[in-house]
């Protein structure tokens, strides 16, 4: 394995003959696109398939979120390299109905199953208008019948559309609400087990137990750790659409996330999430003004030739930016690319983290999929 990033001059076929790779190889694995152009900065993805086989490297439980409108051949593409499928996502009303998805999710269960991969429901608190809702989760937790009512819901739904497991990703939970939230998640994997159903719950990005903010107060580590089978940190969203311009996931950020949650949960229960996608911020950045919008892997890198600018990489975040000029307005983009990515699985590595987990997979990012199964050896459910 071998992560190339583009100089001056380079092209694809002098970077093959210089690294003694197939320039088929090369345009593949990378998904560059005719007349393969290349940005200064860019990173490749080189593989050296005979080495990756030689290696001995844990399993790694690897999943990722899906939304019902995925394209088919992006699903297909990806799905060899999953354990679960995570579809999102199921809702429920304040007294405990269940809100199926607004498409149809049957077909991505037929594939996933197909693949041999596990078809996760997932459960949200998502209002009317698309939000989290932390009133429906404050209904749900405080109330026993609700309760009920919900996860025998969720059970004839998982047994009659084949689902394998249940995933519970609740945002913006009150403080108030904190036990009870690990109580009902508890709940839950109590009866769910009984049928052999797995239980997993999606985590807010906390450094330490006592965190303010909405979004950490409600989520104790060590309770819901102890409460789920499994667990995924969603250490993403640094970098997000009002925010300010930064990495998404900057590495010293993700790094702080997990030396807490090791201190809370078993390491064999955490996956560490990993975001699939980009942002574009228009300049000069103004607090609740700028509004960013929301790229693929692909898509920045394709930006960059457009527009003729090399790619950074930002040695704290371990992330890649550019700026470029359009219409007479600056834009600045942060995304992911394989040195990002490859930091993110060595930190997998290091704290013996079990799973990696993706918000999302709409879009198809090969290079990541290539990497992750020569450090990891993916165990198939083929």
């Amino acid at each position: 394995m071998a992560i190339y990033v583009v100089k001056p001059g380079d092209s694809v076929d002098t970077i093959a003959s210089r690294t003694d790779t197939a320039v088929e190889s090369i345009i593949w694995a990378n998904q560059i696109e005719y007349p393969y152009r290349l940005a200064v900065g860019e990173s490749l993805y080189l593989a050296d398939k005979a080495t990756a086989r030689g290696r001995e490297r844990p399993p790694l439980y690897s999943f990722g979120y899906a939304y019902p409108y995925i394209s088919r051949e992006v699903l297909r593409e990806t799905l060899p390299a999953l354990t679960d499928l995570y579809i999102f996502s199921y809702g429920f009303t304040m007294e405990g109905e269940l809100v199926p998805p607004a498409g149809d999710d049957t077909w991505m269960i037929e594939e996933a199953n197909y693949a041999g991969v596990g078809p996760v429901l997932v459960l949200t608190p998502l209002g009317a208008d698309g939000r989290f809702n932390n009133n429906l989760v404050t209904a749900l937790v405080s109330d026993p019948t609700v309760q009920e009512r919900l996860i025998w819901e969720l059970g004839r739904t998982l047994f009659r559309k084949g689902y394998r497991g249940v995933d519970i990703d609740f945002e913006y939970v009150q403080a108030a609400d904190r036990e009870g939230f690990a109580a009902f998640v508890g709940k839950v994997r109590s009866v769910m087990s009984l049928f052999g159903y797995q239980v997993t719950v999606a985590l807010a990005p906390k450094t330490s137990a006592d965190q303010a903010g909405l979004l950490y107060e409600g989520m104790d580590y060590g309770l819901l750790g102890a409460a789920a089978d499994r667990v995924m940190l969603m250490t993403y969203e640094w970098g997000y659409t009002y925010g300010p311009p930064m990495a998404v996931a900057p590495i010293h950020m993700v790094r702080r996330v997990v030396e807490y949650a090791v201190t809370e949960i078993p390491q064999e229960k955490i996956s560490l999430g990993i975001p699939n996608y980009g942002y574009d911020w228009p300049l000069p950045y103004v607090r609740q003004v700028t509004k960013a919008t929301t790229l693929g892997n692909q898509e920045a890198v394709q930006t960059a030739i457009d527009h003729g600018v090399d790619i950074r990489f930002d040695a704290l975040a371990q992330s890649p930016y550019f700026r470029y000029w359009q219409y007479g307005i600056q834009h600045e983009v942060w995304f992911e690319d394989i040195r990002s990515i490859k930091e993110k699985f060595d930190l997998i590595q290091e704290y013996g983290l079990s799973g990696a987990g993706y918000w999302q997979l709409m879009r198809f990012f090969r290079s990541n999929w290539l990497l992750m199964e020569e450090m990891f050896r993916i165990r198939k459910r083929m």
